[in-house]
């Protein structure tokens, strides 16, 4: 009864972490209160923990590490209109999962979760390194019906939204670096990718993957990534509530998917930019194709694009390529 299972999170969560009686559970779920423990003593398999005291009631003591479909739901039980919401254990993709739930006709907006990918999906196909240890792997849909023109500065805003949501919610100061990377202390914390299928003109299928790494410990990553990666529960110093966050992100990302379809949030995204850019007046090196150019970053245009003066002294605008932060990038005077 996975409705059942939300809607007795959803109360247990709402009791701010006092009690809440078996008999009011019941009256409001039009079950009995056999059938309310029932389901506390499914949940209790699940990871959570629960405390019962005679005459007060039950109290939600603890929730699991690992990603939870019913808890997720009801940390969002509160919006207006709750998204799709497909929990999976394992996937090859959350992006790839997403044009099949397309395929097979998905009701949008969509999000995807899952606890580990088998054939992760980055930029310029690559893969993208997905394990099983405590981190988030997701993906969002939607039906945008824009000019491919606006698609550009997406990834960026949303990428800024994340970086907003992060700093709030774990007390740490991350960074974007164009175009799609979050970085906190220098070192990769998360990645996007965003992929669209325009008919006549138009983005019709918008997909927004997002992986970040939450509390997966550096230590147990390859060796070739130890130096560049980190994770948000290092640098925070403490593990992260998985479910809390994956409901704040989002509740996050929808309302900033919102704004963007309404056009409303270019000053906004100027603000989040000139905090969160880790790139501007820095020497950077862009790769594109076979073509490698130096130069130093000193922003981005109206469209998203990166602004670089190259050590030639001439200014060149690039709307995709590989970045490297490096001092045999730094310009001539």
């Amino acid at each position: 009864m996975p409705a059942t299972e939300v809607s007795i999170l959803r109360d247990l969560l709402a009791a701010d972490s006092g009690y809440i009686s078996g008999t009011r559970l019941a009256r409001q779920l039009g079950i009995t209160r056999v059938a309310i423990w029932m389901q506390l003593q499914k949940l209790a398999k699940q990871g959570f923990v629960f405390e019962a005291r005679r005459s007060r009631g039950y109290r939600l003591v603890k929730t699991p590490a690992q990603l939870h479909a019913a808890l997720v739901r009801a940390y969002l039980s509160g919006r207006p209109r709750p998204p799709q919401l497909v929990c999976l254990h394992s996937v090859d993709s959350t992006n790839s999962e997403a044009e099949r739930q397309l395929a097979a006709g998905a009701a949008v907006p969509l999000v995807i979760l899952a606890r580990s990918q088998t054939v992760g999906r980055g930029r310029r196909g690559r893969a993208w390194h997905s394990p099983p240890a405590g981190n988030l792997y997701c993906t969002f849909v939607f039906r945008p019906e824009l000019k491919p023109t606006r698609l550009q500065d997406f990834a960026l805003w949303i990428g800024l939204n994340v970086c907003e949501l992060v700093t709030n919610f774990c007390k740490i100061e991350p960074g974007l670096k164009w175009p799609n990377d979050l970085l906190v202390g220098g070192r990769k914390a998360g990645g996007m990718l965003t992929e669209a299928r325009i008919d006549a003109d138009q983005i019709h299928d918008l997909i927004f993957g997002l992986g970040l790494n939450l509390n997966g410990r550096v230590a147990d990553l390859p060796r070739d990534l130890q130096r560049s990666a980190t994770s948000l529960s290092d640098a925070m110093g403490m593990p992260l509530d998985l479910n809390r966050f994956a409901a704040a992100l989002i509740g996050r990302v929808l309302s900033a998917y919102g704004q963007f379809i309404e056009g409303g949030y270019r000053d906004k995204f100027a603000e989040l930019w000139a905090r969160y850019d880790v790139l501007r007046g820095r020497p950077v090196s862009i790769i594109q194709g076979s073509r490698t150019v130096a130069g130093l970053a000193t922003g981005i245009d109206d469209e998203g694009s990166l602004i670089v003066r190259l050590n030639s002294g001439r200014t060149e605008r690039f709307r995709a390529g590989e970045v490297t932060l490096g001092k045999e990038a730094t310009p001539a005077v």
